[in-house]
């Protein structure tokens, strides 16, 4: 079992920065492909980035690609997302969900193949 815990969110300016941060708990975390989702106020969660077990292969929603960066350290059991030129629209809360992977090369858009996730960190950004 893995146990998530996001931080770093926080209110900023438009234009400013953020990176979010997930621990996990538990000794299997190379073993989990990880994801960043966030859900807007009064909208639904959508696919933010996602990463592989290795760190090789990520992706990210068309929203946010160009100004996001999504990373992970095996080592210390951490998920990293850094999140650049943020705009009002970017205004949500964020989550990190993971899952276990059998092959490396993947990462998960869909919420719902997420087995594990975190309680959330909020991000407010002002314009």
């Amino acid at each position: 079992q893995v146990r998530l815990v996001e931080s770093g969110g926080g209110l900023v300016q438009a234009g400013g920065s953020l990176r979010l941060s997930c621990a996990a708990s538990g000794r299997t975390f190379s073993s989990y492909a990880m994801g960043w989702f966030r859900q807007p106020p009064g909208k639904e969660r959508e696919f933010v980035a996602g990463i592989s077990r290795s760190g090789g292969t990520t992706g990210y929603a068309d929203s946010v690609k160009g100004r996001t960066t999504i990373s992970r350290n095996n080592g210390k059991n951490t998920v990293y997302l850094q999140l650049n030129s943020l705009k009002p629209e970017d205004t949500a809360v964020y989550y990190c969900a993971g899952r276990i992977a059998s092959n490396d090369d993947f990462y998960y858009t869909i919420g719902a193949l997420y087995s594990h996730w975190g309680q959330g960190t909020h991000v407010t950004v002002s314009s």
